[in-house]
């Protein structure tokens, strides 16, 4: 029983660089030695050049399926190749305000408390 390589290897390409994301299938011819790789799909789609394409040079800028991966990362028949544009947002930044915001509310919380408390207080020394 032999494995047989297919002729064409179907990818689906997601595009969020753009506004709204878009998505595309391609059918790209499979690679004559080897497994194909994220990027060898890359240059395939003429989206990259190499390894070191200053487009594609930042850390995280695509994945498959949601997950990061690297450009000898292996890519299969059906998979969603994703190409990601750069953060909007700091993400530490991002938690902090979260955490700074929750810390103010449980901190108002608490003085609306304490002041409840001392009206209650003062009603029935009274």
């Amino acid at each position: 029983m032999s494995t047989k390589t297919p002729a064409k290897l179907e990818i689906l390409l997601c595009d969020a660089r753009v506004d709204p994301p878009q998505l595309q299938i391609h059918h790209l011819d499979h690679p004559q030695e080897g497994t194909p790789t994220v990027g060898w799909a890359l240059q395939s789609l003429k989206i990259a050049k190499d390894k070191d394409d200053p487009v594609f040079s930042r850390k995280g800028c695509y994945g498959v399926f949601g997950k990061r991966k690297d450009w000898e990362s292996p890519i299969y028949p059906g998979d969603r190749l994703e190409l990601y544009g750069p953060l909007q947002i700091d993400p530490k930044m991002a938690r902090r305000k979260k955490a700074n915001r929750d810390k103010d509310s449980l901190l108002k919380e608490k003085a609306r408390v304490r002041a409840s408390a001392r009206s209650v207080k003062a009603k029935s020394s009274k």
